[in-house]
């Protein structure tokens, strides 16, 4: 899962049938660049285990598509035995197309459950026109969501964010919360109740774009949120789209980051003594060189993250 896919790409572009079969050794590329990349998270925190229950949440998007498209892949040729079982949250937006994804899904073969409940109308009244919906209807999703685990005795949760999604979960904290927090690839949801992963942690949002571009995934928009121009999760998506355009690689360097904590070398007391601080006398290969310039090489990078820079 962790070999690095290094094909070069030789051929010319002389002839229509060239273009066909670049397009295709491309394609090929990005399939296994994927099932690398999920693989990788999957082994990194132990997302799944021997006779696991994962309940792939499938909202229509591109997102969760690929990601239930690629863990049919991984599963087909995995040395443990884990089911999936696809769910939808059908929440009676007007318009939806509610044929489409059990159309869908039962063409694929995978065994899937729709639950419909109607948080629209409840999202609808509660909050005033104009103003952000996504907080209560992630928090109305998120219970819906863990009910229905519950009564299909998934033991996982898995959701479709990928890496950009973390990196602008971490600036939004960032920005307006104060806080370095971003989202984790493993976590125990807030009841304590069940584990939730999110096996995209590795991969690029882009690649997510292409691949269901390849799949022809019947996209569903959503229209509830989906006219809030001005969230603050999409000017940080653009602020994070501009700065890889200008400066590329910047992207990999910041996801890189994530997976480099130095508490130490912050200021946060509570992860780090820094009043019970004493010199020791010892010599230490990990003391700060207060006086030496910082080091931004990429050798300083983590080993799990380089396999990331160098795709």
């Amino acid at each position: 899962m962790s070999a690095i896919w290094t094909e070069e790409d030789t051929a010319t572009e002389a002839t229509p049938q060239d273009k066909i079969l670049k397009i295709e050794r491309e394609t090929h590329k990005l399939e296994k660049r994927l099932c690398r990349q999920v693989g990788q998270a999957i082994v990194d925190y132990n997302m799944i285990e021997e006779g696991d229950k994962v309940m792939v949440c499938v909202s229509g998007g591109k997102d969760s598509y690929a990601m239930l498209d690629i863990l049919l892949k991984l599963r087909a040729r995995a040395p443990i035995h884990f089911d999936l079982i696809a769910v939808n949250l059908d929440q009676k937006q007007p318009g939806f197309p509610e044929e489409v994804l059990p159309k869908y899904l039962s063409e694929l073969g995978v065994p899937f459950h729709i639950e419909n409940q109607d948080t629209y109308s409840i999202v609808k009244r509660v909050i005033p026109e104009g103003k952000t919906t996504c907080g209560l209807c992630s928090r109305l999703r998120r219970g819906i969501l863990y009910r229905v685990a519950d009564e299909l005795g998934a033991t996982k949760v898995a959701l479709g964010h990928h890496r950009d999604d973390m990196l602008q979960t971490f600036f939004l904290n960032m920005f307006f919360a104060g806080k370095l927090k971003s989202m984790p690839p493993k976590l125990v949801s807030d009841d304590g109740r069940h584990i939730v992963i999110r096996p995209l942690a590795n991969v690029a949002e882009k690649d997510l774009v292409r691949w269901a571009q390849h799949r022809e995934f019947p996209i569903i928009p959503c229209t509830l949120c989906g006219s809030q121009e001005n969230l603050q999760r999409k000017q940080v998506a653009e602020m994070l789209r501009e700065w890889e355009k200008k400066h590329p690689g910047r992207i990999e360097n910041m996801f890189t980051a994530l997976q480099n904590v130095v508490p130490s070398h912050l200021l946060d007391g509570t992860r780090h003594d820094f009043k019970g601080l004493k010199a020791t006398g010892a010599a230490d290969e990990e003391g700060d060189k207060a006086f030496d310039a910082p080091d931004f090489s990429l050798a300083a990078t983590a080993p799990s993250a380089l396999r990331i820079v160098q795709l």
